[in-house]
This record gives structure tokens, C-alpha cells and sequence, in this order.
């Protein structure tokens, strides 16, 4: 059921000097029980410490240079990222009852996404060469996903991914959902979607909306922009002259990606074209032998 919360949330703006959270979301204001997100900014030598209690967190940087520490361990580096539009994702996965410490070697900007979690799990550094890399779709709904914490990863709630479409594309196309559980079909899983894009300028479209006919809307997407995804297809398309950005967070009923596209339009899949020479967008690193 799609709840009488906001849907759609904006960033603030913080001076490149400042630290802060520039946007976050709790399960209260979402309306649920699974993912809680934000992004926060630290300015150059600022330190974070914090415990994840709890929940588990998956911390992804989305532009700067740091280092994560955990239980006052040895320090990690995550980073350099210039953007996110600038290289792979560099990311640290925290367990529940997990201390930890960031320090910013440069103004960084981190994606803090949680869920609920009491399961005893180690803390593992996610970095670029260990993101995934597939190429979907084709034609003019060709897209790139970056997995972070896939199905296979040793996680207990999250999934974590960050997706890449170019000027004018579709993603998340064909439309589908994942808001019943009926696996291997479909699991039910909470989502949401952070948006950013190259020219922040720009601006996309994504529409929500239930098979029945309860709920359909678009919203307009603009740089910094989040969507809650309780249930319904939700398909997304980014203006022509506009590349677009978007980390998915998933938390639900099982560690699954299973979705059931639109009937209507599941037939597109069997059609589609060559893919975009566009894409990649940003270019996967090169892995080192054996992974």
C-alpha cells in the first residue's frame, strides 16, 4: 500500500566548505520498517564517528577521497571519486554493533544507506574493482548497472546499486515491480532511488504507478532528488542532453532482485535493439586476475 507520506524529497544545498547531511530519510518519514538513507558532506580533516547499533550500513562514496576505520582497526581508504560520474564507486559494508570512524583526506560526500539488522556479520571493504558491471536493455533504454551489494553479497537486508542512463534513455524499462512476495517470480521489497545528474541542470522523469489503478503519477527528477518506492512499476527516462545517475537501495522480505515487469509491456524485452554505444558510461576497472 502506498502510504500519505512525501514521496519525493529534495537536497539542500551545503557550502563546499561546510560539513553536514544535505538530505536523509528515516523509516518514519518513509512510512516503513526497512531502509533508512542520507547523504552527508565532510569538509576536508573533518572526522565522523559513529555506531551502526542496530542496523546494518553500507556507506558508498559518491565524490571526494577518505578513510574508514571500524572497532579502531587499521584504516581504509575509500576514494579517490571525483563524482559520480568520474569513476566507480568505492563503498564499506557495516554489520550491526559495528563502531566506526571516517576521516575526510578531502571534501567527500557519503551515501548512508541502513536497514534494520541484528545478524553477526564482519565489516568488508567494497572496493571499485569488486562493483559489478552489466549493460542492459538496448536501443534507446540501454543502461549500465554498477551492483555494490548484490544478492551474493554477505549482507543481511540491503541491496545496494548504483545505475547509470544516458541522454534521452529509458531505465528501469521495461516497467516492473517487486512489492508481492512470491519468489523465484518476485520478492517484496522497499526502494529508493537517488538521483543525480552530470549537468546539474538537468532533470528526468520517473512515473509510479499500481497495476489496479489506485495510484499513477510522474514526478519530475532534478540533482539531489530522492523517490520512495513502496510499491508499483516505476519506470524512468532522463531528458535528451541530460546523462543521469541513480543509487538504488533495496530492503525487503528476502536478498533477492526478483521483479515482475507490467504484463502490457513485458514483451519489449524479447525485442530489443543493439545496445547504446553510449554505455558504458563510466568505464569498469580492470580487475585483478582471479576476481
Amino acid at each position: 500500500m502506498i502510504p500519505t507520506v512525501p514521496l519525493l524529497y529534495h537536497s539542500r544545498r551545503l557550502a563546499p566548505d561546510a560539513s553536514g547531511v544535505s538530505l536523509e530519510v528515516t523509516p518514519e518519514q518513509a512510512g516503513w520498517a526497512t531502509i533508512r538513507f542520507a547523504v552527508r558532506q565532510l569538509a576536508a580533516g573533518e572526522r565522523w564517528q559513529a555506531d551502526t547499533g542496530g542496523q546494518e550500513q553500507c556507506l558508498v562514496l559518491l565524490a571526494g577521497h577518505c578513510r574508514v576505520r571500524w572497532h579502531d582497526a587499521a584504516w581504509h581508504e575509500l576514494g579517490p571519486r571525483a563524482g559520480v560520474f568520474g569513476g566507480y564507486p568505492h563503498a564499506v559494508y557495516l554489520p550491526a554493533g559495528t563502531r566506526f570512524e571516517v576521516v575526510a583526506d578531502e571534501r567527500s560526500e557519503l551515501a548512508d544507506c541502513g536497514a534494520p539488522s541484528l545478524a553477526s556479520l564482519a565489516p568488508r571493504l567494497v572496493p571499485p574493482d569488486a562493483c559489478g558491471f552489466e549493460v542492459r536493455g538496448g536501443g534507446n533504454a540501454t543502461r549500465q548497472i554498477v551492483d555494490i551489494l548484490p544478492p551474493s553479497f554477505p549482507a543481511d537486508r540491503l541491496l545496494v546499486c548504483e545505475v547509470f542512463t544516458p541522454s534521452g534513455n529509458w531505465s528501469s524499462y521495461p516497467p516492473h515491480k517487486h512489492d508481492v512476495d512470491n519468489p523465484p517470480v518476485e520478492v517484496d521489497l522497499d526502494e529508493i532511488y537517488y538521483f543525480r545528474m552530470r549537468d546539474p541542470e538537468g532533470y528526468a522523469f520517473q512515473r509510479l504507478y499500481t497495476a489496479d489503478g489506485r495510484f499513477d503519477q510522474t514526478f519530475r527528477i532534478g540533482d539531489g532528488d530522492l523517490l520512495l518506492i513502496h510499491e508499483g512499476y516505476h519506470p524512468f527516462v532522463t531528458a535528451f542532453g541530460y546523462d543521469a545517475y541513480y543509487l538504488n537501495v533495496l530492503a525487503g522480505s528476502r536478498r533477492s532482485m526478483a521483479a515482475a515487469d507490467d504484463p502490457r509491456y513485458a514483451k519489449i524485452r524479447a525485442a530489443w535493439p543493439a545496445p547504446d554505444p553510449r554505455v558504458p558510461v563510466v568505464p569498469p576497472p580492470e580487475r585483478p586476475p582471479g576476481r
